[in-house]
């Protein structure tokens, strides 16, 4: 029986890493009264008796944790920003090229960020196969449910007397400091962080990416991409889809599941590259499961929900 810590078992993501595992018949929880869930020597104890230990917690906290482990065994992996470009730390999106072998044999796994899962899982095949140049100036928009923004957020979102701006879309990320860019640059391989407009909306969760592309700025033709995206996602939780909605493409329709598509609209000239995911499945939990089941050996997708 593993044995696993949720240290951050209270938010958003670790709520949902809770419930995901609740089901599992392999799986032994290590658990803290609430009245211990931020005492720092039954959090110590409780990371170093665990097989594997999720971080669900702020950068700072995510980094005390990770100080707190004596035990040379612990595998841990960190939802947090804390870690995602660090030394000794493995990116842990699986289906990009060789990530999958190195988080076999990790002991340290960087849970990748929401925003960033859509941009590279775009962008980096591309990057490799030479479609885009490695000097590129690109762009992304991000849609999301505000469950992303965590439980102050959706307190304010779900709120009776709530304000009437947030009954609209909205930017955010307008200093183009946005803490995701920093992942998205080193994991794509490029060399001008992108333009990044994220943008928080009134519905819970689902995510979708979007990527603008003219014909020339890149080397070869749109289905120079499609192609690309087939061979390169033919395993694991991502996967291309044409599908639409009516001419439409909706931000929540992967919302509740673990998986994600990647697609390619528009015409010869000008086109997107558009991932859709939910920010709280392929985006933060279920994203983590994954690579749990991976450094475990089982099948990618136990405990998960994906497309059949």
């Amino acid at each position: 029986m593993v044995k696993v810590f949720i240290d951050g078992s209270a938010g958003t993501t670790g709520l949902r890493i809770y419930e995901r595992l609740q089901e599992r018949k392999d799986i032994s929880l290590i658990l803290l009264s609430e009245e211990l869930r931020k005492d720092t020597l039954a959090r110590k104890e409780a990371l170093n008796s665990a097989d594997i230990a999720f971080l669900c917690l702020p950068d700072a906290a995510a980094i005390e944790a990770v100080s707190l482990v004596e035990n040379s065994k612990v595998k841990i992996i960190d939802t947090s920003t804390a870690h995602r470009t660090q030394e000794g730390w493995d990116y842990g999106f699986a289906e990009l090229s060789g990530q999958r072998e190195k988080i076999v044999n990790s002991k340290r796994v960087a849970n990748p960020g929401c925003h960033a899962s859509g941009f590279i899982a775009l962008v980096e095949p591309l990057v490799k196969n030479g479609i885009i140049k490695k000097d590129a100036n690109l762009s992304a928009f991000s849609l999301t449910g505000y469950s992303g923004g965590g439980k102050k957020m959706i307190a304010e979102y779900q709120g009776e007397d709530r304000n009437v701006l947030l009954n609209a879309p909205r930017t955010y990320g307008i200093t183009q400091q946005h803490k995701h860019l920093k992942e998205m640059v080193k994991i794509c391989g490029i060399e001008n962080a992108p333009i990044f407009c994220p943008i928080v909306a009134p519905y819970y969760c689902g995510m979708e990416v979007t990527v603008p592309l003219f014909k020339k700025d890149i080397k070869g033709e749109v289905n120079n991409i499609k192609e690309i995206y087939k061979e390169y996602y033919k395993n694991g939780l991502v996967k291309f889809s044409e599908s639409e909605e009516s001419g439409f493409l909706s931000a929540n329709l992967m919302a509740g599941r673990d998986d994600m598509l990647v697609g390619v609209y528009g015409n010869e000239d000008r086109f997107t590259l558009v991932a859709r995911f939910d920010n709280l499945g392929k985006g933060a939990s279920g994203a983590a499961l994954q690579n749990m089941n991976i450094m475990l050996g089982v099948k990618e997708d136990t405990g998960l929900i994906v497309e059949d």
